[in-house]
């Protein structure tokens, strides 16, 4: 009987061994089942071509947009002489009125007409005196025209309502930066085209663009009506002759001709050779 304990104990043990086994196994035998992962190589990325710097071409491309002016600025004066600072004061105000208004009548904006100058000072015996003998008042407006085929109009009306002197008189374009960048862009494309020529006549090819420059500037030159050299450096333009038939030509005793404003770029750029 003492070995029935013993018997029971040894079956207990067996079941045990089997529990074990069985839960253990398929685990065991589920990570054995796994494949392996073996990394797999990533196709190489073809390299970058870069530029060759040692090898290139110099070129340089210019563009020239002819426009007709669309804009001008006419500086009149309206000088005025006195005894007293306010008699010169009331003869100039008087005069200046009717400039003005003779202007405002051909259409132009108030807002287009400012005092640009104004100076009163007095008007001595001779150089070397000191007594004051009257007063002198040197008055300037500016007139901003937009629309430009007025500009002989404008200055004859002006004169005859009283202003006496024709100070300056500016054409220009009011779209220069659109012009300007038409011009860069051709200018650029010309500098393109000729680079390849190049290559080409010398067995090779233009590649990348290397560096780039820009030679600008400004000036303005035009002739109004007394005849006197005008120069503003205000617009990389220049100011041509009017073509015949032109807008803006000029025609019979019209004191102005508007001709044509020449919008200029000038690149030079350097190109690899592959």
């Amino acid at each position: 009987m003492k070995q029935f304990p013993v018997f029971l104990n040894a079956v207990l043990t067996g079941l045990l061994a089997v529990i074990l086994l069985n839960f253990g196994l398929p685990a065991t035998r589920a990570q054995a089942a796994q494949p392996t992962v073996t990394p797999t190589a990533q196709p190489a990325q073809p390299a970058k071509l870069a530029c060759d710097s040692s090898r290139s071409v110099q070129v340089s491309g210019t563009a020239v947009i002819n426009v007709t002016p669309d804009r001008a600025l006419i500086q009149l004066g309206v000088q005025s002489n006195g005894m007293t600072p306010e008699a010169v004061e009331a003869a100039n105000s008087a005069s200046l009125q009717k400039v003005i208004k003779a202007v405002r009548a051909l259409g132009v904006d108030p807002k287009d007409i400012a005092t640009d100058w104004y100076i009163i000072e007095p008007v001595y015996e001779d150089y070397d005196s000191l007594y004051i003998k009257g007063y002198r008042i040197h008055n300037v407006i500016a007139i901003t025209l937009r629309d430009v085929s007025k500009a002989s109009q404008v200055i004859a009306s002006a004169l005859k309502a009283g202003a006496n002197q024709v100070v300056n008189v500016d054409l220009y374009t009011s779209e220069l930066r659109k012009y300007r960048d038409q011009a860069r862009e051709l200018a650029m494309k010309a500098a393109k085209e000729k680079a390849q020529a190049l290559a080409n006549a010398a067995g090779a090819e233009a590649g990348c663009v290397l560096n780039i420059n820009e030679n600008s500037w400004s000036s303005y030159n035009g002739w109004w009506w007394s005849g006197r050299n005008q120069n503003t450096m205000t617009q990389n333009v220049v100011q041509n002759t009017a073509p015949s038939g032109s807008p803006g030509s000029g025609a019979g005793d019209e004191p102005l001709s508007l001709g044509q404003i020449s919008v200029r770029a000038e690149v030079s750029a350097t190109f690899s050779l592959k």
